[in-house]
């Protein structure tokens, strides 16, 4: 079963280019909004730096959720698109002065704070400016998730967040602060997972956590247990939305919130992953010695997924109805590592076939390169092909 494509309004289109769904993109955030309705303290943010096309941020905007920002340019892309400024939150290891300086002057809801240095910065700066910064602290749950190494982020021995070991040493520092109010707890243990299991355990770890500061009289207004849930990349005609369902029911299930806590989540592949497509053309059929390869013209700068995490997405020739053969489908770079796709079985492929790379809606145009000197690819809603 291949994806619906407008074919027709392709062919005027410069290859290769992100084709976005967004009547899928729609229907999955109605589905967010449904279940994460169920409960009345939940509250979604998406991840801006799975996509940041600004049509698509538009739809998203629309919906009503929050922006989790990782830059100071992603914040500026989530107020460009109408984000309320009290709905966005900026995470990241290393935020530079000018990016905090930014959230101050526009008065973002949070501000989550990895390290000590970074807090005495926000202090200091926040101070200068006569404001008051909300900030969530960055606990490191040494929470194992099953995903790929790159997008494990919970283990101790990753960059990200503070230890639990030194979690009072900074909420001490923070209740000394005069222009940083400590008012949640943030966590992120990794990406495109898809086994509930780490989300429960993620669960459990927090559910201590709360227990310690508890036994102090502190309790926070807000948890963030970050995003991570994962999409089907081997079946996405047949499984376009994810199981929101199970996700948020496995954290009211688990986690013990306090009376007036809200739960914040920052979802961004499950969200917009299954709305985009990378369509590009077949330059050439090549018959190797042992195989044969489609070469298009798109390549690893366009989509790195593969080339980066040997990620996998279905790839179909979409102006092709022919017999089933196996290619080796590869782009035009100068690297080794240009590969897509080896032994994929596609119906058969000839010069100026159209191939889609589906599921790339979320990490693809974003991580786009001009290596080799290349343009980076333009993103197209469905709207605008009708």
């Amino acid at each position: 079963m291949k994806g619906i494509f407008p074919i027709d309004k392709f062919q005027d289109i410069q290859t290769p280019f992100y084709y976005y769904d967004t009547k899928t993109l729609r229907e999955t955030l109605n589905s967010v909004n449904r279940e994460a309705g169920k409960y009345a303290n939940f509250c979604v943010h998406y991840a801006v730096k799975a996509n940041a096309n600004d049509k698509i941020l538009s739809v998203i905007r629309e919906s009503g959720l929050g922006a989790d920002c990782v830059s100071g340019g992603e914040i500026k892309a989530a107020i460009k698109a109408g984000f309320p400024t009290q709905k966005i939150v900026f995470a990241g290891v290393g935020k530079a002065d000018w990016e905090i300086n930014l959230g101050l002057d526009y008065n973002i809801f949070c501000f989550n704070v990895e390290s000590i240095p970074e807090l005495e910065v926000i202090n200091e700066l926040a101070a200068a400016k006569g404001k008051v910064a909300n900030v969530a602290f960055r606990i490191n749950p040494n929470v194992g998730a099953h995903t790929h190494a790159n997008i494990t982020t919970g283990l101790a021995e990753n960059k990200f967040g503070i230890s639990m070991e030194d979690m009072d040493k900074v909420i001490d520092l923070a209740l000394t602060l005069k222009n940083v109010k400590f008012v949640g707890l943030h966590f992120h243990i990794g990406s495109q997972i898809l086994d509930m299991g780490d989300f429960i355990a993620l669960c459990n770890r927090v559910n201590e956590l709360q227990d310690k500061l508890c036994a102090r009289q502190i309790i926070v207004e807000h948890i963030n247990v970050g995003g991570g849930l994962g999409i089907d990349y081997q079946h996405p005609n047949r499984q376009a939305i994810p199981d929101f369902a199970a996700y948020f029911a496995a954290y009211s299930k688990h986690l013990k919130l306090h009376s007036k806590q809200t739960l914040h989540f920052e979802l961004g592949r499950s969200v917009v992953g299954q709305c985009g497509s990378l369509i590009t053309k077949v330059l050439y059929v090549k018959q190797g010695t042992h195989k044969q390869f489609a070469i298009v013209d798109a390549g690893m700068t366009d989509l790195i997924r593969p080339a980066l995490y040997q990620a996998y997405h279905k790839i179909e020739n979409i102006t092709s109805d022919g017999p089933i053969e196996a290619y080796d489908v590869v782009g035009p770079i100068c690297e080794s590592s240009d590969v897509f796709g080896k032994a994929i079985d596609l119906n058969q492929v000839k010069r100026g076939d159209l191939l889609a790379l589906r599921s790339a809606g979320a990490y693809g145009e974003i991580m786009a390169s001009s290596y080799n000197c290349r343009p980076l690819p333009k993103g197209y809603v469905s709207e605008e092909m009708v």
